[in-house]
């Protein structure tokens, strides 16, 4: 991870705690942080805006208000952050991001493209539709990885532990592809298969074996496991064996299903965004 730009998305309400320990990861490393200070804009509201005739558009006073307000604090925390970089010797940049909900996704995915890895806060889990739209943005719109839940920054200082979901989606493949960085530095990588169907032209006779294979090349010191789900979901069951195994972090495929499916019925990538407890790499 030497010399990677990592992004770093969070809020207005971010603590200096939580960023100071991803900063001094970043700086360890070193590497550049980009930090994206995200807030969406109160809606326009179309329905109240008079217009006489031949004349101006007349815009509520309060909705201005409210937009000016914001955005003073965005930048006010902006400027707080300036300065924690400074005060950490982390180079980077800071940029802040105010615009409707509906177009954050793509604001955030305009900064994530020239980045190598993403961060989310813990304070953008305040606002669950902005911190669906932070990942959304990363991980639809950008060519790379996101990590949440990783408050201590655990995963930049090179995880003891990981814990690959595998199966032979080409969801997981990136995921492993883009995390491999993280994964060459780790103490121990297991490959764990849930429910893994074993013939030929599914996951194989021996599920994992030539991930492994291919990982051991890149110096990883891996360990492959076949677990049955035991009744649980996919998503529990892989949160419990990652937990057995004592990782530190998980990295997995997104959404190998469709958003609208798993925003209705759930699925294993809600259940890993959702939970806060265990560090998630993810990748679409």
């Amino acid at each position: 991870m030497k010399n990677a730009s990592i992004l770093i998305a969070t809020s207005m309400d971010a603590t200096t705690r939580e960023l100071s320990k991803t900063l001094e990861a970043i700086r360890a490393i070193p590497a550049r942080a980009v930090v994206a200070v995200v807030g969406d804009m109160p809606v326009f509201p179309y329905y109240a805006v008079g217009v006489a005739p031949y004349g101006m558009a007349d815009f509520p006073p309060e909705w201005q208000e409210n937009v000016a307000v914001r955005k003073e604090a965005l930048k006010a925390k902006g400027d707080e952050i300036e300065q924690l970089l400074q005060k950490h010797d982390v180079s980077g940049e800071v940029c802040t991001i105010a615009c409707e909900l509906a177009y954050v996704a793509e604001n955030v995915a305009r900064r994530a493209m020239l980045c190598d890895m993403a961060f989310i806060t813990s304070d953008l889990r305040e606002s669950d539709a902005l911190f669906q739209q932070v990942a959304n943005g990363v991980l639809f719109q950008s060519p790379i990885g996101v990590v949440v839940n990783d408050f201590g920054a655990e995963a930049l200082s090179a995880p003891k532990r990981v814990f690959v979901a595998w199966d032979t989606d080409m969801h997981a493949a990136r995921a492993v592809h883009q995390a491999l960085p993280l994964l060459r530095q780790a103490d121990e990588v297991t490959l764990g298969c849930i429910d893994p169907v074993m013939t030929e032209y599914r996951d194989g006779e021996d599920p994992g074996a030539d991930a492994a294979k291919w990982l051991t090349h890149h110096g990883c010191n891996v360990t492959v496991q076949q677990y049955p789900s035991g009744g649980l979901s996919i998503g529990e069951s892989l949160l419990e064996r990652a937990k057995d195994s004592g990782a530190d972090l998980i990295v997995m495929g997104a959404y190998g299903h469709s958003r609208m499916r798993q925003s209705i019925f759930g699925g294993t990538t809600q259940t890993l965004i959702t939970q806060t407890e265990q560090p998630v790499f993810l990748a679409h």
